[in-house]
C-alpha cells in the first residue's frame, strides 16, 4: 500500500498527538512530587530535574515532538498542527484517571467536537509544494510579511517576559502560555526548514553547506528551550485543564498564521476549501473550550499567593478581623 505525502504526514500527526498528551500528565506527576520535595517550578526551582517521571514525560513529549517533527516534512502546517487537539483528548482523559481532575459528561462533547473538526480539516487539506532547497525557504522567510510577523513575535515575547511576568505571571495564565505559544509559531517554522533541509539531504541534495540551514537549526534550538521553560511554569502554577486548552489554541492560531504568510499554505485552493479548514478548525477551538469549561480547576497554592503579593494568611485573617470589628461597631 502506497501512502502520500498528506497521509504520512497524519499517520505521524495522530501519533504525536498522543505522546504529547500523555508528557503532560507524566510531567505534571513529576512536577507535584518535585514540588512536595524542594522549591516549585513556578517560583524558579528546578528540583524537578531530579524526578524520574517529569523525566519520563520530557522522553515522551521528545518522541511525539519527533513523530510531529517529521509530520511537517510530508504535510503542510494547516493540517498537522490542528491535529495536535487529539493531545488535549488525551490529556483530558488520562487527567481523569491519574490525576483525578474529573472529565464531565459536556467534555465527551468537546472530545467529539474536536475529533469532528480534526476530520474535516483533514479532508479538505491542501497538498503542499514542497521548496527545493533551504535557499527557497529563505527566501520565504525573508519576504516583508514574514518579516513583519517575526518581528512582532520577538517585541511582544520580550514585553511578555520582561514586564509581564514578574507581575502576573503567577495569576495569568495567558502570560506562560503566551511566550510558549509565540515561540511555538517560530518553532514549526524553523523546525519545518530543517525538515526540507535533513530530506534534500537524504536524497542525495545536501543542504549542509549553507548557512540558512544553521540559522533555521538555531533559531528552533533557542525557541525550543525557552518553550520548554516556560510551558514548566505553566504546568507547575496552573491546572492541566487550563494549561493544555489555553496552549493549544493560542499555539495553533499563531503556527497557522505563520504558516500562510510564509509558505503560503492556502495558495491555490477555492474559498470553499478553505472556508471548510477555517470551520473545522472553529470547531475545535469550541471542543477545546467546552472540554476546558467543564474540567475542575485546580487550587491555587497557598504558598504562590503569598509570595507573589507579600500577604501571608495571617496577614489575611487579621484584616479580616479588623474588618469585622469595624462592621459590629
Amino acid at each position: 500500500m502506497t501512502f502520500s505525502d498528506n497521509s504520512r504526514g497524519l499517520i505521524l500527526a495522530v501519533i504525536s498527538s498522543v505522546f504529547v498528551g500523555a508528557s503532560f500528565i507524566l510531567k505534571k506527576l513529576g512536577l507535584k512530587r518535585a514540588a512536595a520535595a524542594g522549591t516549585r517550578a513556578g517560583v524558579g526551582g528546578y528540583t524537578y530535574l531530579l524526578e524520574p517521571l517529569w523525566w519520563a514525560g520530557m522522553i515522551t513529549m521528545i518522541v511525539g515532538e519527533v513523530a510531529n517533527f517529521v509530520a511537517y516534512i510530508f504535510a503542510p502546517a494547516v493540517l498537522v498542527t490542528p491535529l495536535g487537539a487529539l493531545s488535549i483528548i488525551v490529556s483530558a482523559v488520562l487527567a481523569h484517571f491519574l490525576l483525578k481532575e474529573r472529565l464531565k459528561k459536556m467534555g465527551l462533547l468537546g472530545c467529539v467536537s474536536c475529533i469532528v473538526g480534526s476530520v474535516v480539516i483533514v479532508i479538505h487539506a491542501p497538498q503542499e509544494h514542497t521548496p527545493s532547497s533551504v535557499q527557497e525557504i529563505w527566501s520565504l522567510a525573508v519576504q516583508p510579511a514574514f518579516l513583519f510577523y517575526a518581528g512582532a513575535i520577538v517585541a511582544i515575547t520580550l514585553a511578555l517576559m520582561l514586564y509581564f511576568e514578574s507581575r502576573y505571571g503567577q495569576t495569568n495564565v495567558l502570560v506562560y502560555v503566551g511566550i510558549c505559544s509565540l515561540m511555538g509559531s517560530m518553532t514549526v517554522m524553523s523546525i519545518k526548514a530543517i525538515g526540507i533541509a535533513m530530506k534534500l539531504t537524504l536524497e542525495g541534495i545536501s543542504q549542509l553547506s549553507y548557512p540558512q540551514t544553521w540559522f533555521f537549526f538555531t533559531v528552533a534550538v533557542i525557541c525550543v528551550i525557552t518553550q520548554l521553560n516556560y510551558l514548566n511554569k505553566a504546568l507547575d502554577t496552573f491546572n492541566t485543564a487550563i494549561v493544555s486548552p489555553v496552549y493549544y489554541v493560542s499555539f495553533t492560531t499563531l503556527t497557522i498564521i505563520a504558516s500562510a504568510i510564509m509558505f503560503k499554505d492556502w495558495s491555490g485552493q477555492d474559498a470553499s476549501s478553505i472556508a471548510s479548514e477555517i470551520c473545522g478548525f472553529v470547531t475545535i477551538l469550541c471542543g477545546t473550550m467546552i472540554l476546558h469549561s467543564t474540567r475542575e480547576q485546580e487550587p491555587t497554592p497557598t504558598g504562590i499567593i503569598s509570595w507573589y503579593t507579600g500577604e501571608s494568611d495571617k496577614d489575611d485573617h487579621f484584616i479580616s478581623l479588623r474588618r469585622s470589628s469595624y462592621l459590629e461597631s
